[in-house]
């Protein structure tokens, strides 16, 4: 019907806009994009819309400027990492609009009278101008606040499988998942999608056993390239980490969850096969809350961590990126390169070799599993 100009349209700027957003979905799919940005895009220009009382073809710059000021101010503003994506999102939905090649600047000329425009310029719009758009507040942990956090999570454990709780299980997956978080250097997605087939071992160091190297499959990637894998490998300075892995595994923590079998996930649920993202999120919230750091401080600054620790324990930077990154695999990481400026699988890099035994003494054996050793 919206071809034909003979036909007339019931309610027709809202029918138009309706098919106007299916087509950028449509175009948004092409391009690879996941279904829960486009649904995000999408319930963001119906929010555009709603807020303005007019669509496309009417819209001004005006527009974008009352919805986005209005989203910077009042009790609770959103940020600007935020606000820079809902102008993107603004802007991309204009500039498809006003393609050519999708014909619709044609189309409502024809049935409206005027034309969709754009209407998000670099004038009042967020300038994305650096690499780095890490808020200023958010930081490392250093090690005594990881200490910290992690005996508290711990002696959570502790009090409720004394007191006969079922508690007491949830909060210890959560105390082993959050410190693989920080052992690996993970972000909150890679760490929630593992599962028990992504560890392996490490040639070189036999005494870690099945636990010398994890394969990272859901790493961020970039716009329509889907996640990105990476091989993260064991260090002397997180290898507490092995101990604790074992106990959840093949000690029978996991198992101990009645949804355990239904998937091979590392992190069961209580009512589902694998946790999901917000609920470790919340976790890790209330831990920190408990402890009275900062509230800057999220699960995803254990990853930013796990690279200061490393830089600060000796080892080369270029390594750490190397190992860090998403765009490589690292596997042989036994010896010291003698030149220093070429990588060699990561080997090249590794100022102490992963095969040395730092003599760490761990602490708090007497539990489920053994605790973080500072």
């Amino acid at each position: 019907m919206l071809v034909d100009p003979d036909v007339g349209l019931f309610r027709a700027d809202e029918r138009v806009f309706t098919a106007m957003l299916d087509g950028w979905r449509a175009q948004m799919l092409a391009r690879g994009l996941t279904t829960q940005t486009i649904k995000q895009r999408s319930q963001l220009l119906e929010r555009f819309q709603e807020f303005t009382g007019e669509f496309p073809w009417q819209w001004r710059p005006a527009d974008v400027d009352d919805f986005l000021a209005s989203l910077r101010s009042g009790e609770k503003p959103i940020s600007l990492k935020t606000l820079r994506s809902y102008s993107n999102a603004v802007a991309m939905f204009c500039s498809y609009l006003t393609h050519p090649g999708y014909g619709w600047g044609e189309f409502c000329e024809r049935t409206f009278g005027d034309i969709p425009s754009q209407i998000c310029f670099e004038w009042n719009t967020p300038r994305h101008t650096t690499d780095d758009a890490v808020p200023a507040a958010r930081r490392s942990f250093t090690k005594a606040e990881l200490q910290r956090l992690f005996d508290h999570i711990d002696d959570l454990v502790d009090r409720e499988y004394a007191a006969g709780t079922k508690r007491w299980l949830p909060l210890f997956r959560d105390s082993v998942a959050f410190k693989v978080c920080y052992a690996y250097g993970l972000r909150r997605r890679e760490m929630t999608m593992l599962d028990l087939e992504d560890f392996g071992p490490n040639p070189h160091v036999t005494k870690y056993g099945g636990f010398g190297a994890v394969q990272v499959r859901w790493a961020k990637g970039t716009a329509g390239s889907g996640p990105r894998r990476r091989t993260v490998l064991t260090v002397p300075e997180f290898d507490w980490v092995v101990d604790q892995l074992r106990t959840w595994t093949s000690g029978g923590m996991r198992a101990n969850f009645a949804t355990a079998d239904r998937s091979s996930a590392l992190w069961p649920s209580e009512r589902g096969a694998r946790m999901s993202l917000g609920s470790f999120g919340d976790a890790f919230a209330a831990a920190r809350d408990a402890v009275g750091l900062p509230k800057e401080l999220g699960l995803h600054c254990l990853r930013h961590s796990y690279v200061t620790h490393l830089i600060e324990a000796g080892y080369d930077p270029a390594f750490v990126q190397i190992i860090w990154g998403r765009n490589r695999g690292v596997f042989d990481v036994q010896h010291e390169a003698r030149n220093r400026t070429v990588p060699r699988d990561g080997g090249a890099y590794l100022k102490l070799s992963i095969t040395r035994d730092r003599g760490r003494v761990h602490a708090g054996s007497t539990s489920f599993g053994v605790r973080f050793a500072a």
